[in-house]
């Protein structure tokens, strides 16, 4: 030891953590794209997207929102909600699936050709001449180039090459197949062999790969299939082995085409889960129609950003991007006591009400068999989520701490003075952490296990406001 004199200082961590907030309403959706637009290779592979250029590079951008599912979700997300980001998960593999076009005749015009069906997978284009006695391949870049107009494939001349003006064409080439995907592959597999995950299954590396929690779960078009929506289920309840989420699925509104039959339809597929909400309809502006769960997931982010990015306000009636309700494909107008009747039964829906239209329910699928509130009430179950995710991420850093005095009070402090700030804005009613001598037998306490317990009271969704009307003859006095 050397020898000291004078004064010395050390540095202890400070006692109280600041908290790391999850994020509230990040969407995870999982689908179709088409990326032959795009980077050919995003399959698989979970993107994170700030930006409407960023998925556009990523995944492409097509109008047909039946065969490319996650055009929906982002169009939505960026262009009608304006909030982000965003994690995509693409299915659609140009390996697999697939179409494939044998010699389709063209004649070049100003020396472009453009190809008849949408989707080419540039990669496979074989070009020939008519006229070439020995049909040999003409060579990408150096007779010819390949663009795309929109989604269009044009086929272009290179004036230095072999292919002569006006000249006359066989043209082979692959095209994207989503009608090929299946619900087994939107729910995907981790491959035992190679630990890789697909599709749904991805949703546990988000954490991992971006060091950000996912919020909601979406796929549209496929969440209708009970098979996947059971999945979404499964994965919104346990997030990455700890975390939690919202599942958004959507009622097969084919089979159900009145509102009626919706409920009948719920209950028959399970469509009930505390971490699920179940929408009925589309939504349609102009001639995009958008599943009524994908502009949920939007609509619940731009609410959250619009409170603090603190998920204790409803997205209920607040405001869609919509001209229309659409069931079954036919335009439909609820009126406030069909809509109330799915609500009553744990549906979400839309209406257009006072201020157009408007997103209508506040209960998760859990009600109304479930009628607990930290079960059946969309705000309070996703603050639930929201203060369970957000106490992991702020005091991770405390686990393998001896189990001492010391670091059990910083958990507890910590913890009571940031629910005492949440306090003070009103986004909880109240809320305190405890660690209890009764809840922490000694048997826990050998093995390194410490109990605290939460109590909180977040605000719940004010549904339905009664006033009382009543004559009172005494204001005729007024009259004198």
């Amino acid at each position: 030891m050397s020898y000291q004199h004078g004064v010395t200082l050390q540095e202890n961590p400070t006692s109280i953590t600041s908290p790391i907030t999850a994020n509230a309403g990040l969407p995870f959706v999982v689908g179709t794209a088409p990326i032959n637009l795009a980077d050919i290779t995003n399959v698989n592979t979970p993107v994170l997207c700030f930006s409407y250029e960023e998925a556009l590079a990523a995944f492409g951008m097509s109008n047909d929102f039946d065969s490319y599912t996650l055009c929906e979700a982002i169009k939505s997300h960026f262009a009608l909600f304006n909030v982000s980001p965003i994690v995509l998960v693409n299915v659609l593999d140009p390996a697999v699936h697939k179409n494939s076009i044998k010699d389709e005749k063209q004649t070049l015009v100003n020396d472009k050709a453009t190809l008849s069906t949408l989707g080419v997978i540039a990669a496979s284009i074989v070009v020939k001449v008519v006229s070439d006695a020995k049909q040999d391949q003409k060579v990408l870049g150096t007779d010819y180039n390949v663009m795309f107009d929109s989604e269009k494939c044009i086929i272009t001349r290179i004036a230095t090459g072999s292919i002569a003006a006006g000249a006359a064409l066989t043209i082979s080439y692959d095209t994207l197949k989503a009608s090929a995907i299946t619900a087994s592959e939107i729910i995907g597999l981790i491959n035992p062999t190679t630990d890789k995950a697909t599709g749904l299954m991805l949703i546990d590396e988000v954490f991992a790969r971006f060091r950000i929690v996912i919020g909601s779960i979406i796929a549209p078009k496929y969440s209708k299939l009970p098979q996947v929506a059971v999945v979404m289920i499964a994965k919104a309840n346990k997030v990455s082995g700890c975390f939690k989420a919202i599942a958004i699925a959507d009622i097969d509104d084919t089979l159900a085409p009145i509102y009626s039959k919706a409920p009948e339809w719920k209950d028959k597929n399970n469509y009930a889960d505390r971490n699920l909400l179940v929408t009925y309809g589309k939504v349609k502006l102009g001639t995009d129609k958008y599943h009524l769960s994908t502009q949920l997931a939007s609509l619940i982010c731009k609410t959250d950003i619009d409170n603090g990015t603190i998920p204790y306000v409803s997205p209920s009636n607040k405001s869609l991007k919509t001209d229309a309700l659409l069931i079954n494909n036919n335009e439909t107008f609820l009126t406030v006591e069909k809509a109330n009747y799915l609500n009553g039964e744990g549906i979400i829906t839309a209406i257009n009400f006072i201020g157009g239209w408007k997103l209508w329910g506040s209960q998760t699928s859990a009600y109304p068999d479930n009628t607990d509130v930290k079960d059946s009430s969309l705000p309070i179950r996703r603050m639930f989520n929201w203060l369970s995710n957000t106490i992991i991420l702020t005091v991770w850093q405390k686990v393998d701490n001896p189990q001492n005095k010391r670091h059990i009070n910083s958990v507890v402090d910590s913890i009571n003075i940031w629910l005492n700030g949440l306090k003070a804005k009103e986004v909880i009613l109240g809320g305190r952490l405890e660690f209890k001598p009764s809840e922490n037998p000694d048997t826990d306490l050998i093995t390194g296990i410490s109990r605290f317990h939460l109590y909180i009271t977040p605000p719940n969704a004010m549904r339905q406001l009664d006033f009382i009307v009543e004559y009172d003859p005494s204001y005729l006095n007024g009259i004198f």
